[in-house]
């Protein structure tokens, strides 16, 4: 078993992954939420708009409406300022591969626009839906400090916007730089509504490695010929699992190794002796990604908008929903001469994907003088990528993944913690309904579980009925284990069917949290990138086989682990991850690759308020989409 990490003076815990040392509310949450918000509001179930209104309000509630409202508002100095973003949803006809159909963009652009901010910065995005499908937009990585009705998930934070309507998504940017991006978050909408976002470094504050000369953007996807709704749609009727993608993109455009793709292929120009800063963002619907640049190594920097301790690599791992920046640095002397970039697939399960290629190419500029000749492109060298199931690669890589750690930049992990949680995630199957032929695993459907709960999406979004205090959409009883030990990593059990429910984890503001996330070989082992909204946790230790409670926690690393928003969950394997529960609301947690999403992994956090006014979740906006 291998774990990341040393020890630091951590006691053994023995099975302790089961307790909890702080209360955790069950049952109906709603009605707690009712209770707590008498306390911050003065009404039972009202909104903002009623509660203006209302003659009976007393000097005391408006006193701490205002503490409320202006704890939110941005303090723009030394430099912070508000930026403003119009996102236009509309149809495109876009042709690749040969294959033209009409997609849902931004503002027309495949993928989308940049946003840029600094560390600080108040952002407003204005998203208007011209397009017959409902849409949300979610902030990937954005920490949303009590801003959790701006985080973006359909049905969790916020009901979708609706055709003809828009919503202005109002964050600000707190103790963040590096690269993330935005995406669609509803159904399969994110296969082309996608961008990046890049957050600088305060004014006059450098990066903590080299200047680089230039930044490059690289944001790998799929292209599907197919209307990817209808793609989800026919599998979940059907049981079946979905068709696979037909090419991985690079900035939208699939590149020469396809048929019919040479001119759709993303050309990076650079100088022979300079240092680039490359962000990448993997934002694929359903894949890890090996990446590399033929004849260069890369140096990793950052990863999901948080500084690491500089590593050189030739290849880098990215599961959907992360991010990684490097640095590039160039041959001193390499006048005309050009190197493929590329990414394949890193996948471990039993199902089909897609075992394809997409490159780029890497070109430095001509020499001054020099004789412009053509140069046939498909001779270039390829990186040279690990086998497409090398786990060995992905923990190794995984592993050189630390935190700066350092005065400017400090680790705050949790070194103990106020509850343990012990979660199971994987495949799973749903009996076929009567009088109806299904494709899953022996006549059954396809499903997936945390804690063999397939979580069931609501009608309406949970973080409004979460704080207007409306009983009956959902209950913070989610299982803090699974329902039964089995060898997780072994022979299944015979019984892999689901259960469903619309669950969630209530824990109170300030809790230090640990969470264990077990991979099981039901329907087969294989890695889940596992994404948590409104928090970055610290990855504090991983393994293959099942978790040890008494032996694995000794290990774990207390000291410098890599901070982020997303982890891969070793195919076959375990990770432990901490977090501090500082950010009152509803919070998504689920598997990025989506085909696992619609299938059911995915599960709630509540963060209850905590005693002070910016420990508080704030009012809904006013344009807040309603269902």
């Amino acid at each position: 078993m291998e774990v990341i990490g040393q020890n630091d003076h951590h006691p053994p815990l023995g099975h302790t992954h089961r307790s909890r040392t702080f209360e955790v509310v069950h049952g109906d949450i709603a009605t707690y939420s009712t209770k707590r918000y008498l306390a911050f509001n003065g009404s039972q179930g009202r909104g903002t708009k009623e509660l203006l209104q209302g003659e009976e309000m007393g000097l005391v509630n408006l006193l701490v409406f205002a503490v409320a409202v202006l704890s939110v508002l941005p303090v723009l100095c030394h430099g912070q300022r508000t930026r403003h973003y119009q996102f236009n949803i509309e149809m495109q006809n876009v042709t690749r591969l040969c294959h033209t159909k009409s997609i849902v963009t931004v503002n027309g652009h495949f993928p989308g626009p940049k946003i840029v901010a600094r560390e600080g910065d108040r952002v407003l995005v204005r998203v208007t839906n011209h397009v017959p499908n409902n849409v949300s937009i979610h902030w990937h990585g954005i920490r949303q400090l009590r801003s959790g009705w701006a985080d973006g998930p359909a049905y969790i934070t916020q009901c979708p916007i609706q055709t003809g309507q828009s919503y202005v998504y109002n964050f600000t940017i707190v103790g963040q730089r590096g690269t993330l991006f935005w995406h669609a978050h509803i159904s399969w909408l994110r296969s082309t509504l996608y961008g990046p976002i890049v957050i600088l470094p305060k004014l006059h504050v450098p990066y903590p490695f080299p200047k680089p000369s230039k930044e490059f953007i690289l944001i790998f996807g799929e292209w599907f010929n197919a209307d990817t709704e209808a793609i989800i749609n026919q599998a979940l009727q059907t049981g079946a699992g979905p068709n696979v993608s037909e090419a991985y993109t690079i900035n939208g455009l699939p590149g020469p190794l396809y048929n019919c793709s040479s001119k759709d292929t993303y050309k990076m120009n650079v100088e022979p002796g300079k240092t680039y800063l490359l962000r990448l963002i993997n934002a694929a619907l359903n894949d890890d990604l090996f990446v590399g640049i033929a004849g260069h190594n890369l140096t990793v920097v950052d990863a999901d908008a948080v500084y690491v301790k500089p590593f050189e690599t030739e290849t880098l791992l990215i599961t959907p929903g992360q991010t990684t920046n490097v640095l590039l640095r160039t041959k001193d002397f390499h006048p005309n001469s050009s190197f493929l970039m590329a990414a394949r697939p890193y996948a471990t399960g039993l199902g089909t994907f897609d075992n394809t290629t997409t490159a780029g190419v890497l070109q430095y500029r001509e020499e001054p003088g020099s004789r412009k000749q053509s140069k046939p492109l498909l001779p270039l060298l390829r990186p040279n990528l690990p086998a497409l199931n090398d786990t060995a690669f992905a923990a190794n890589f995984s592993a050189k993944l630390r935190s700066l750690a350092n005065s400017d930049f400090p680790a705050k992990v949790p070194r103990s913690v106020d509850g343990r949680f012990f979660f199971t995630v994987g495949l799973g199957a749903d009996p076929c309904p009567k009088n109806q032929t299904c494709q899953g695993p022996n006549g059954t459907k396809f499903a997936a579980s945390m804690n063999n709960v397939s979580f069931a999406m609501p009608t309406t979004a949970l973080l409004q009925a979460y704080f207007s205090g409306n009983g009956g959409v959902f209950a913070a009883d989610f299982p803090g284990e699974p329902p039964f030990p089995f060898n997780y990593t072994g022979t299944p059990p015979n019984n892999t069917f689901v259960s469903h429910g619309t669950r969630a984890v209530a824990v109170p503001y300030g809790a230090r949290v640990e969470v264990v996330l077990q991979d099981t070989s039901i329907l087969g082992a294989e890695s889940h990138p596992l994404h948590l909204h409104g928090f970055n946790f610290f990855v504090v230790g991983q393994g293959f086989g099942n978790f040890d409670p008494e032996k694995d926690p000794p290990r774990f690393n207390l000291v410098d682990p890599v901070e982020r928003n997303t982890v891969g969950v070793p195919s076959g394997g375990w990770v432990a991850i901490r977090f501090v529960a500082d950010n009152p609301g509803v919070w998504f947690m689920h598997c990025h690759f989506e085909v696992h999403l619609s299938w059911g992994l995915k599960m709630v956090w509540v963060v209850l308020d905590g005693e002070k006014p910016n420990q508080k979740l704030p009012p809904p906006p006013r344009d807040l989409p309603q269902c």
